[in-house]
């Protein structure tokens, strides 16, 4: 192994476990899915993947993370390498804030600002880690840009669905179900 290997390998060895921790943490501060009754109680668009499906993703997406950022760390130089880092630091840290903005304070509304702001850090990234010399890094960040624009549909969706913000104790009788709504683009 070169030593510009060797130096990737050891970021990852922090950098995966710490990211994947971040990521962790977050989606432990509030309760979300179908634990959490407020967005039992929301309606959702169609194409809203089981709960289940949101951790198994998430995580893959984080492990990437963690392994871009190594990449970068381990083998790039320069100014790109250090905006890449700033930028990524913003990109999880808007990744970590959304889980509470959403599950826990309610807030379609910011949490939609959140995931569109999560898209335009994570899109910088991707092209400072490019211009530091790392399309793999690069490239590694594609899982976490799909999947927000995902999220980020799936959160316009349902603020369209409940324009009064509302759902759980507020909008569903005790043991009523859910209902999913049609996405639909702005254009309709």
């Amino acid at each position: 192994m070169g030593s510009s290997n060797g130096r990737v390998a050891r970021y990852a060895a922090v950098a995966v476990p710490l990211v994947l921790a971040l990521g962790f943490a977050s989606g432990r501060s509030v309760e979300a899915g179908a634990a959490n009754p407020w967005y039992a109680g929301l309606a959702k668009p169609a194409g809203t993947p089981p709960d289940w499906a949101f951790p198994v993703a998430w995580s893959l997406i984080y492990v990437c993370l963690g392994l871009a950022v190594a990449l970068v760390l381990g083998g790039a130089r320069g100014r790109a390498r250090a905006g890449g880092v700033l930028a990524f630091a913003s990109t999880v840290a808007l990744a970590a804030a959304w889980m509470p903005v959403f599950f826990g304070m309610h807030r379609v509304d910011a949490a939609l600002g959140v995931a569109l702001s999560m898209l335009a850090a994570g899109s910088l990234t991707a092209v400072l880690f490019r211009r530091a010399g790392s399309a793999a890094a690069a490239r590694l960040m594609l899982p976490f840009l799909l999947w927000t624009g995902y999220a980020a549909g799936l959160t316009w969706g349902i603020a369209r669905a409940n324009p009064d913000g509302r759902g759980g104790a507020h909008g569903l009788a005790p043991g009523a179900r859910a209902t999913q709504v049609p996405f639909r683009s702005p254009s309709r």
